[in-house]
């Protein structure tokens, strides 16, 4: 059975994103004088917010008395406070103690990790794309930083997302799973891979299953998704079932491999297997499995 909320980062609600205030700049400009601010540096990380235990966030008018343009209006929190993103600048003094995502999203409460989560995942968009892909004009942010126009050919920029396919891979009694070479000695886990044009979600696994494994498939079904802002993915989970046959590494990956689940928890108990962290979905898909077999 599927638990009813996966244990996973990022899966609290976050704030309510309140669409209709983004292009009313009078309530945005009004939200800023009780806002919280997220302050992010160039590396990600989040400036100022002191450690995990007594998470402090600077109030927007110490920072700055109006908002300033490239302030990214986030939502609101319980209470109705608004929480805008600012990337960090010379002229934003802040403490220098600095936290970067995947710390804060297995130490920092689940509401305060998924706003971090959402913020980063802005600023990074807004920093890599500055001037219009079309004609190369200076863009201008609209709707609260949630959308870039460029004023020179009236194209619309908004956020991107990446979707990416994560699968546990079941022959009824044996779970997939792989390693790349660049991963800590022992790490294993599931399959994953970035869907490509033209394609479902349902195909973007067949394929990278058959990619990286040699493995075909012959049934999928969703299971749950987890966003991944590192630097803009959302990995969207399935279970897969496939017919008894050998695995073989592909190009991308160091090896494959079909465990049985008495074998997986004796190599998981001996350190020899080591799963990824608690954080992720690859994590929750492989326990998940375990808790079926």
């Amino acid at each position: 059975m599927i638990e009813a909320e996966p244990r996973y980062a990022f899966r609290h609600p976050g704030l309510d994103r309140a669409d209709e205030l983004r292009s009313d700049e009078a309530a945005l400009a009004q939200l800023w004088l009780e806002a919280r601010i997220l302050v992010v540096d160039v590396e990600g990380q989040a400036r100022g917010c002191g450690d995990p235990e007594s998470l402090q966030f600077p109030s927007a008018t110490d920072l700055f008395p109006e908002r300033p343009a490239d302030a990214i209006f986030l939502g609101r929190g319980d209470g109705e406070q608004a929480w805008f993103a600012l990337p960090a600048t010379a002229l934003i003094e802040v403490p220098e103690h600095a936290c970067d995502l995947r710390s804060a999203a297995s130490q920092w409460p689940a509401f305060e990790a998924s706003v971090f989560a959402q913020a980063r995942a802005l600023l990074h968009w807004r920093t890599r794309n500055k001037f219009c892909g079309a004609c190369g004009v200076l863009l201008e942010a609209r709707r609260g930083g949630h959308m870039l126009l460029c004023p020179g050919c009236g194209l619309e920029h908004y956020p991107r997302t990446d979707p990416a396919i994560i699968v546990a891979v079941s022959d009824g009694e044996r779970l997939l799973l792989g390693r790349q070479a660049s991963w800590p000695a022992g790490r294993w886990s599931v399959l994953a891979g970035f869907m490509e044009p033209g394609e479902s979600l349902e195909q973007t696994v067949a394929r990278e299953v058959l990619e990286e494994s040699g493995v075909c498939i012959r049934s999928v079904s969703y299971a749950a998704s987890q966003p991944w802002p590192f630097p803009s993915a959302l990995m969207v989970g399935f279970r897969a079932e496939a017919d008894p046959q050998p695995a073989q590494a592909g190009a991308e990956l160091e090896a494959a491999q079909w465990f049985s689940a008495a074998e997986l928890r004796a190599q998981i108990a001996s350190g020899s297997i080591i799963r990824s962290p608690r954080m992720s979905i690859s994590r929750w898909l492989i326990d998940d499995w375990l808790a079926q077999h």
